[in-house]
């Protein structure tokens, strides 16, 4: 199984490609029991598009509807 480390760097390269199955398969493990790594790839994504969309000059998107809107 992999661990945290290895879990975050492969949420920092499933931004830039697709992931293998077998990628896929073990970072899927690895999230159904860490919470930690669970909440980085969220954050993850949220960052990619807010930054996304205000590169394209548009207004920051609202918070996904998994998370809370402060």
């Amino acid at each position: 199984m992999l661990n945290c480390k290895e879990v975050t760097e492969l949420c920092s390269q499933e931004m830039e490609r697709r992931l293998r199955f077998g990628e896929r398969l073990s970072m899927g493990t690895h999230l159904m029991m860490c919470t930690g790594c669970t909440n980085f790839r969220k954050q993850m994504k949220a960052l990619r598009v807010v930054a996304q969309t205000y590169a394209e000059g548009g207004a920051a998107a609202p918070p996904p509807a998994d998370q809370p809107s402060k």
